[in-house]
């Protein structure tokens, strides 16, 4: 939390979908050469647990992020992510798209171009933040600010599955 007033104080809490199965069967690879696959579920599976900015809740658990919401593209190398605020003024959404963003720049192999939006329609700033958040040269520079990296991280951080289950 940045603050001490919440700018969304009661969100809408989701529950937690029960860990998803995947539903594409596909040949193993046996060519080291050949770059895995992934698919949409996998990248769910890493974004999943991220904690919102503001409350103790995750991302998942807000409907920020849901899998509908993910498309792969193993051909190109490309995944693009759609976010959805919960509400439209959230003045976390920036901070929200970059956690995403780093959780993705840390897990992925570099091979993939990742582009991180807000979902059409759901915030008031949406174009102002997509901008920023497919940005490179901001993106270097946000996560060169030393403050702002500690609350990425923060976002990142697994909370602990005990209290969770509490």
């Amino acid at each position: 939390m940045l603050g001490s007033a919440k700018i969304n104080a009661n969100p809408t809490v989701y529950r937690k979908e029960e860990e998803l199965e995947e539903k594409v069967i596909r040949a193993d690879v046996e060519d080291e050469d050949t770059p895995e696959p992934f698919d949409a579920l996998e990248i769910f599976e890493l974004i999943r647990n991220i904690n919102d900015p503001e409350h103790p809740l995750t991302l998942e658990q807000l409907r920020v992020a849901q899998l509908k919401d993910i498309y792969v593209d193993n051909k190109n190398s490309h995944i693009k992510i759609n976010f959805t605020p919960t509400i439209p003024h959230c003045s976390m959404a920036t901070l929200i798209g970059l956690s995403l963003r780093v959780k993705l720049l840390r897990s992925l192999p570099p091979r993939f171009k990742v582009d991180i939006a807000i979902s059409p329609g759901t915030h008031n700033q949406e174009v102002a933040v997509n901008k920023q958040l497919n940005d490179k040269e901001r993106v270097a520079a946000a996560l060169e600010n030393e403050n702002l990296l500690a609350v990425v991280d923060k976002c990142l951080k697994p909370k602990d599955s005990s209290a969770e289950n509490a």
